[in-house]
């Protein structure tokens, strides 16, 4: 078989073992790029009806005099309508930076709105979550900080909760979920917050509100995915997680969610997609990959057939949910030949590469799925070639974007190496001359060499 720049014979081993490295330190420096990125993505708080019942008066920045009066009033006020006035009005005023900061110095102010948060009535501690909510997710390092007080409460609070772990005011429970999400994400989180967290009974409490089923509340379960979600991105005990049967919940969950979509149209579970895909793809991503096909595995094909539902789903509602799932599905496929044959046994390659025009981002994933089933041997990319793949690569090969051409190259050399058939119809359909364009391009022409005696040697 011959390959490489001087035309060197080489065996096919050699070369696909140097393709799968090349491939494994891309994607280990992607994943950890993405990782560390969704680690730092503060999200933008909900809006909320109440704030348009509030007929859209402007917040005013607040000075240390009125924070103090806002807080006593909340504390020592005489009627409930009066006290939960006065958290609406601090609030709204923790809107402005500047409010952020004066209140993070003024002495007691955080003792005082930790002690709000466990008040016997539901409206004052929504409030009192609501402010923290704020103050959390400032893009002012020293404010989040500040927040770190309120963590040690937060755990006892949701980790001492019932044994369902439902709350009679579920609004509540959501607002804290939101508060701890932000407060996860803080710099210091995986040395001050995490620890604690993975220490308690709330991640087994996390999972719990994770499962499919007639308790499972959308609003709560979004903020807690994205709570897990953070906790798995810091990588401080993942195994832990798992060993708490977080992949088998979070497989369930997808499966539920897939379910729902084709139930009905308007179900909101997009925005419980996004954090439960990533968090099964970064578990994935783990050192304990042999979990999988233990006591917590992944049922290949209901799973593979839910993500391809979620995928369709996301491509006409919401297709910038579909890198999430196709990372996920790149991470399903790296190191699982089962999960490859279940791609080829549910003929599912054809709908794989009808997304391939969305987005470069896209083509990327799709291809790279596909590398990982072609690098599994020949039986996988005999199945693999008869059909429309061949017209597919051609066209990006065409493409602008050198890392979709990249990607393409790398397939193509699989295919050639173990299906020999594959490089006789990629001659015939003019692919030389196709690959002659990019022969000039200094990242792809060693790759581009490479395939051409490949294909010539066959």
């Amino acid at each position: 078989m011959w390959s490489g720049r001087q035309g060197r014979l080489r065996p096919v081993g050699c070369v696909v073992e140097e393709l799968r490295c090349r491939r494994r330190e891309r994607e280990a420096a992607l994943r950890k790029a993405r990782r560390e990125q969704q680690l730092i993505s503060k999200r933008l708080l909900r809006d909320d009806a109440s704030e348009e019942a509030e007929g859209g008066c402007v917040a005013m920045i607040l000075g240390e005099t009125e924070i103090q009066h806002f807080l006593r009033l909340a504390q020592q006020g005489t009627e409930e309508k009066e006290r939960e006035r006065a958290l609406v009005s601090l609030r709204r005023g923790l809107q402005h930076p500047e409010t952020q900061q004066t209140f993070i110095w003024l002495e007691g102010s955080m003792r005082t709105l930790v002690g709000l948060l466990t008040s016997n009535q539901a409206l004052l501690q929504l409030e009192a979550a609501r402010c923290l909510h704020e103050l959390s997710h400032s893009e002012q390092s020293a404010v989040a900080e500040a927040c770190l007080p309120a963590t040690s409460y937060l755990l006892t609070y949701l980790s001492g909760h019932s044994s369902d772990f439902i709350s009679p005011h579920l609004t509540v429970l959501e607002a804290l979920g939101y508060a701890l999400s932000q407060l996860l994400q803080v710099k210091e989180a995986p040395e001050m917050i995490i620890p604690s967290v993975l220490g308690s009974t709330l991640p087994e409490h996390i999972l719990r509100l994770l499962q499919p089923g007639p308790k499972l509340n959308l609003g709560v379960a979004v903020e807690f995915a994205w709570c897990l979600h953070y906790i798995i991105c810091s990588q401080v005990d993942n195994t832990l997680l798992i060993s708490h049967g977080g992949l088998s919940t979070l497989g369930l969950l997808l499966l539920d969610m897939a379910g729902a979509v084709q139930r009905t149209e308007d179900t909101g579970l997009e925005l419980l997609a996004c954090p439960v895909l990533r968090c099964l793809s970064n578990l994935l991503t783990e050192a304990a990959m042999e979990v999988v096909g233990g006591q917590n595995q992944l049922e290949d094909e209901r799973v593979v057939a839910a993500l391809f539902i979620l995928l369709q789903f996301f491509l006409q509602k919401q297709p910038s949910l579909l890198p999430e799932g196709l990372w996920f599905l790149n991470n399903l496929t790296a190191n699982s030949p089962s999960f490859c044959t279940s791609l080829l046994s549910m003929d599912l390659i054809e709908p794989l590469l009808q997304l391939l025009p969305v987005s470069n981002v896209v083509s990327i994933l799709v291809l790279t799925v596909l590398c990982n089933v072609a690098e599994k041997g020949p039986a996988y990319c005999q199945r693999l070639w008869p059909g429309p793949l061949l017209s597919c690569l051609i066209g990006t090969l065409a493409f602008p974007d050198i890392e979709v051409v990249g990607q393409s190259l790398e397939l193509l050399q699989l295919l050639f190496l173990y299906q020999p058939e594959a490089a006789k119809d990629f001659l015939q359909q003019s692919g030389l001359q196709v690959l002659e364009r990019h022969q000039e391009e200094a990242q792809l022409q060693d790759r581009v060499h490479a395939l051409q005696q490949t294909a010539l040697h066959q």
